[in-house]
């Protein structure tokens, strides 16, 4: 492994300009979508403003739904996101199910498992490679890395590779899938796919570690910084969950998925054009972090393995470390993935019909946890089968208030750097959360001072 340089992790402090300190992130690099960071020090290196911008033109897919079939939706939904495409037809596909009372057979739940850490891989490997990693190795991207680090970019790009791989074997191809449909598959992988899926995995596991291990190396440069807030996850007492699950808190007790509306409490601010959710108290975290916070009891052998290389530890208070809780996840999915593989060979796949639907009109509740967290999709349907009412709840929408009072919290202990790596330090707060700013834009509010939102939006 190529020796790493350490990034210098603290910047000497430089005296206050007369008129303060200004940052304005407009468009914050290495994440999807359009965010942007305003913040003010005065003189006197008081915090005068400090706000997480959402600009992004909304897009209104529930809006979409309506009046679409059932058979429709998921291939719909899975548009949302190009990056989470198999999360949402996932947890689009259970709303449905929840909606019509289908139940599916155990080998189509462990496919689905099998999708779910096909994604999860595909996410986690891009970000901590491409996205966060330059930060914490002291390079503008991932370009310098390429010369100086070859062979650890080369595993990230092998990891990625074999991702995609393995959404092409289970879900028809890397994004978009085709093949799930409402109480099943369309068309099922053979024994050989899995069979060749599996040699692969085993391939990326000392691959993963020559990743961890350069991450090991710079843990240092990753910023020491606490803030307790409230985590909501998937919680299940059989398995680390990502499929299925009740939803669970750090600060409250655990609820069915159906209640949903009661965890996220959405509302809506001038300064976003995607909806902010509070839980217990005024902001919650979904995403990794808060899936390891709540179920790292249940992570496989490689993960807790990883944690322990990573010093990661549950309760974890740091946004930061969201990255280090990425990477565990993925030694997770590779081993459990390979558990699951195991058990389809065992009994070999069989040609299963799906279960046909009878439609009614009725509700349904689907949640998955996806790469940034809890995502859930909500539908009404009329007696043909047909979508009434529908609600989809992103994770990078219910972390946007986290993010602001993360930053909140973040910016004062800055106030005697320069602007630049104030600039850093809050960019690569908000880089952490990985989030997903265009999936999030699902909804705005002209009841009250539309004129003011409007000008927000064209500025």
């Amino acid at each position: 492994m190529a020796k790493v340089e350490k990034a210098k992790t603290e910047a000497a402090p430089t005296p206050l300009p007369a008129k303060g300190k200004k940052i304005n992130v407009h468009y914050l690099t290495r994440v999807e979508g359009h965010g942007n960071i305003v913040a003010e020090i005065d003189a006197g290196g008081k915090v005068s403003v400090c706000r997480w911008e959402v600009p992004e033109a909304p897009r209104f897919f529930e809006a979409m739904l309506i009046g679409r079939n059932y058979q429709d939706v998921h291939h719909i939904t899975s548009r949302i996101c190009g990056i989470c495409s198999i999360g949402h037809q996932l947890s689009s596909l259970q709303a449905t199910e929840d909606a019509f009372g289908v139940q599916i057979s155990e080998q189509t739940l462990l496919l689905r498992k099998l999708a779910i850490h096909a994604e999860n891989l595909q996410s986690h490997f891009l970000h901590v490679g491409y996205l966060a990693l330059p930060d914490f190795m002291g390079a503008a991207s991932v370009l310098p890395l390429a010369a100086s680090h070859k062979e650890e970019v080369l595993a990230v790009v092998a990891c990625h590779r074999t991702a995609n791989r393995m959404s092409d074997m289970i879900c028809g191809r890397t994004i978009h899938p085709q093949r799930m449909v409402p109480g099943g598959f369309a068309k099922l992988p053979t024994d050989d796919d899995l069979k060749n899926l599996k040699a692969m995995l085993e391939a990326i596991v000392p691959k993963a570690k020559a990743i961890l291990d350069v991450v090991v190396d710079v843990a240092g440069n990753i910023p020491k910084f606490h803030r307790q807030t409230e985590y909501v996850a998937l919680v299940s007492d059989a398995e680390y969950p990502l499929y299925w699950g009740e939803i669970g808190s750090s600060k409250t007790q655990r609820r069915p998925n159906q209640l949903y509306k009661d965890v996220t409490r959405e509302y809506c601010l001038p300064q976003s054009t995607a909806k902010w959710t509070k839980g217990v108290d005024d902001s919650y975290m979904v995403g990794a972090l808060s899936r390891f916070n709540l179920n790292h009891d249940k992570l496989s052998h490689l993960g807790k393995e990883a944690a322990r290389k990573l010093g990661l530890k549950a309760p974890c208070h740091n946004p930061f470390m969201i990255t280090a809780a990425q990477l565990v996840e993925c030694f997770h999915s590779v081993e459990d993935s390979l558990r699951i593989i195991d058990i389809l060979l065992a009994r070999g796949i069989r040609n299963e019909t799906p279960a046909p639907i009878k439609t009614f009109a009725c509700k349904g509740v689907g949640a998955v946890e996806v790469p940034r967290g809890i995502l859930f999709h909500a539908y009404e349907y009329d007696e043909n089968g047909r979508i009434a009412n529908a609600d989809c709840v992103i994770p990078t929408n219910q972390n946007h208030a986290n993010i602001q009072r993360d930053l909140d919290a973040l910016l004062p202990t800055l106030a005697t750097l320069s602007e630049a790596d104030i600039e850093l330090k809050l960019s690569m707060l908000v880089r952490a959360y990985d989030p997903c700013i265009s999936c999030s834009t699902h909804h705005i509010d002209l009841t009250g001072d539309s004129n003011k939102l409007v000008k927000f939006i064209r500025k």
